[in-house]
């Protein structure tokens, strides 16, 4: 989908029109895919736009850099100011923030230690990443998911999404609306770009890690409200089959929300509007939205910049 444009992004410690944010084509990430990368949403608020649990994104931004031995020119507090700043530059009351750090033009070879780091913040108004009133279809990918002694899943890396993107484009071809990839032994991973969830007798269920699967922060907030709510959690291998054979399906993510999924591989699920995907799809609604007081920690407003 074609990206809205806003007023200004930050780029290397300034704010800057949206058209003059570029960089060299010989920019080391361009040809290496040495960056990383956050997904981050503003939501409107009783009390005006609110960046949520904005401290944990900046946070696993920090880890998947110190992973990839990236240096980040910036402190956290520092990336966390130039944040609430885009967005009221923007005048955004919701948006969509993407937080990039990557080697830039420098010097060319697989050698990283010679290309100097550059950091950008956009932020757009983009409304859900996948449409779901009649509820996802999925399909397994003939694509597994990168070995996680190849590639560590705990960084949020841009390289790694060719994998992603793969899959995705393969399932957009059959007529699916996502695609579920399987880890390099067979366990389920996750999708394209969210992390996928099931219940069962009303327990929750969601694949580690270890399986390649990305440790999503949207993913932790719906295990905390399932907690919360004296839902039984398990974070454990699942198989194909265990979706097949499930009660409800979703999927979960910053840019997607909590979507239900309808399908897999042409199998249709016993419910689209399961109990349980309803309760923490509304109970997320309600903690970004500022709605549940027991979770305003996870908001930062926008105008304490």
């Amino acid at each position: 989908m074609a990206i809205p444009e806003s007023s200004v992004i930050w780029f290397d410690g300034a704010l800057v029109p949206w058209q003059e944010a570029r960089v060299h084509v010989l920019t080391h990430a361009l040809h290496y895919g040495t960056g990383v990368l956050e997904g981050t949403r503003a939501f409107e608020t009783a009390d005006g736009p609110a960046v949520f649990r904005l401290d944990e994104h900046l946070a696993r931004l920090e880890r998947s850099a110190r992973m990839l031995r990236i240096e980040l020119p910036y402190k956290r507090h520092e990336l966390a100011e130039a944040t609430l700043a885009l967005v009221a530059a923007n005048g955004h009351r919701s948006c969509y923030l993407r937080h990039l750090a990557f080697l830039g033009y420098g010097s060319m070879g697989l050698d990283m230690r010679h290309s100097p780091t550059s950091v950008s913040i956009a932020s757009w108004e983009w409304p859900a990443y996948l449409e779901a009133e009649r509820g996802l279809r999925l399909m397994t990918s003939s694509w597994r998911r990168t070995d996680p002694n190849s590639v560590p899943p705990a960084a949020k890396a841009t390289g790694p999404y060719l994998n992603s993107a793969l899959a995705r484009r393969e399932a957009s071809d059959a007529g699916f609306d996502e695609a579920l990839l399987l880890a390099p032994d067979g366990t389920v991973s996750e999708c394209s770009s969210e992390n996928v969830f099931t219940v069962r007798d009303g327990v929750l269920r969601t694949p580690p890690s270890s399986a390649g699967a990305l440790e999503g922060i949207t993913q932790d907030t719906l295990l905390t409200l399932a907690r919360d709510m004296g839902v039984e959690v398990r974070v454990e291998n699942l198989l194909r089959s265990d979706l097949y054979a499930a009660d409800e399906v979703f999927v979960s993510g910053t840019a997607a929300g909590v979507v239900p999924v309808a399908s897999l591989d042409n199998r249709e699920l016993p419910s689209v509007d399961g109990e349980l995907t309803k309760r923490l799809g509304e109970a997320y609604r309600a903690a970004v939205s500022g709605a549940d007081e027991r979770y305003r920690h996870w908001l930062t407003p926008v105008q304490s910049s």
